[in-house]
């Protein structure tokens, strides 16, 4: 039996606005409110998006009537109150990371296990256009047994108003760089399902500038030396993988990509405008056949443009960072895959948002799990929380813990199927 959401945001910055319009009209969900320790915030959200305010997490955890959160905390946070959220017996949306520490993924795992609640990772990656397209192949066979790739997330800081935060910005700005992995991890991962990352050596970079957020001795939360951090993985189907996380770099767009995705029979590449197919042709395996797949991959706002002389520009610039491509676009078709209320309604991260809630809801309504549950955004997660211990012992090779599948008794939901024959 469909059972109907209601549900609160905790956390009403700058982000979850994005969201609130999206939830408000899926058909799965009655009612949507707001939660902010700062209640300017919470008025503010009351006013623009007419939901009602509830004062703290605390009285949300004791509504009988509320049977969801979104969690739009700093992400040092969400751990501990998605732990807090599933006790109280909430369905939960967490923006990424699902936690900071290992142990809390495994409590949050057991929780959902025992439960049966909706855990669901709001992972934007794992709808990028490139993944899908990685993903469809795969599933083709078309790529043969993996071989390699690289992804990263390059995402420079320094221009960002932490103080937002609190008096404490510096503290929590300096996050190690692998506690936030799952960009980069579900792309590659995303590609193919029931891999996952076995082992990882990891290399930091010490930051000689900004000193006074990235440093020992309690220059911030976790003692972090490191702006930019890259790991070595390897993966449980016998392929490597490269992931950076960048967040002092002179780099803006576009900033979370796989830039290669290689098989034994297919490859992937990807370089600011341009994707690139190659495979073996089929008359002569001496020679590859070599196609530009960007106009499935990429938006028409960017394809309009590809070759105008100042395109990297405003690549740079933010072009096509909101709306969906091709491949996006038929699978994810209003009415079909999407709910047709989401149309017309404002995107985001090259079209993933719609994707993002729209799993959620219809997870926790039907029961299932959705593509980014508990066991899947582990998969994600822990690679990154070992890194970073691996680049504080300088590049030590360490072992990746891993949850395991779903119980198999609980369905996945699966949408990709009518569209990726």
């Amino acid at each position: 039996m469909r059972q109907k959401i209601t549900i609160c945001f905790i956390g009403c910055g700058a982000f979850a606005r994005s969201f609130v319009p999206l939830f408000k009209v899926h058909p799965d969900v009655e009612k949507v409110y707001a939660c902010d320790l700062i209640k300017s915030k919470a008025d503010f959200y009351s006013e623009t998006f007419g939901v009602e305010i509830i004062d703290s997490f605390e009285e949300v955890l004791r509504r009988g009537d509320i049977n969801a959160v979104a969690i739009f905390t700093q992400r040092h946070l969400h751990g501990p109150l998605v732990i807090r959220a599933l006790k109280a017996g909430k369905n939960v949306y967490s923006a990424v990371p699902c936690a900071s520490e290992i142990e809390e993924i495994y409590e949050i795992e057991e929780l959902v296990r025992k439960t049966r609640l909706t855990y669901s990772m709001g992972e934007t990656g794992y709808y990028r256009g490139a993944a899908m397209f990685c993903r469809e192949r795969m599933r083709r066979g078309e790529f043969g047994d993996f071989v390699y790739a690289e992804a990263q997330y390059n995402h420079d800081q320094r221009h960002f108003d932490f103080t937002r935060n609190g008096g404490n910005w510096k503290a929590v700005a300096g996050i190690p760089p692998m506690l936030y992995p799952t960009h980069s991890t579900s792309m590659i991962l995303s590609a193919m399902p029931g891999v996952y990352v076995k082992k990882v050596s990891a290399f930091g970079y010490e930051e000689r500038n900004n000193t006074d957020i990235f440093g020992t001795e309690g220059v911030n939360l976790w003692n972090n030396p490191f702006s930019n951090t890259a790991m070595l993985c390897k993966l449980s189907n016998n392929g490597v993988a490269r992931i950076s996380e960048n967040r002092c770099v002179a780099f803006a767009g576009p900033n979370t990509y796989i830039s290669q995705f290689y098989g034994s029979d297919a490859s992937y590449e990807f370089s600011m405008v341009h994707h690139y197919y190659s495979r073996w042709n089929p008359e002569n395996r001496n020679k590859l056949i070599t196609e530009d797949v960007s106009a499935e991959v990429q938006p028409e706002s960017l394809m309009s443009i590809i070759n105008e002389p100042n395109v990297a520009q405003r690549v740079t610039d933010g072009i096509g960072f909101i709306d969906m491509s091709p491949i996006q676009i038929r699978y994810g078709a209003y009415g079909q895959r999407l709910p047709e209320e989401f149309r017309g309604l404002r995107n985001g991260h090259n079209g993933t948002h719609h994707f993002m809630v729209d799993d959620f809801c219809k997870a926790a309504a039907t029961g299932k799990l959705s593509p980014t549950n508990i066991w899947q955004a582990a998969r994600y997660n822990f690679p990154g929380l070992v890194a970073h211990k691996s680049a504080m012992k300088g590049g030590e090779l360490m072992n990746v813990p891993d949850l395991g599948d779903p119980p198999a008794d609980w369905e996945v939901i699966d949408d990709e199927t009518p569209y990726f024959r």
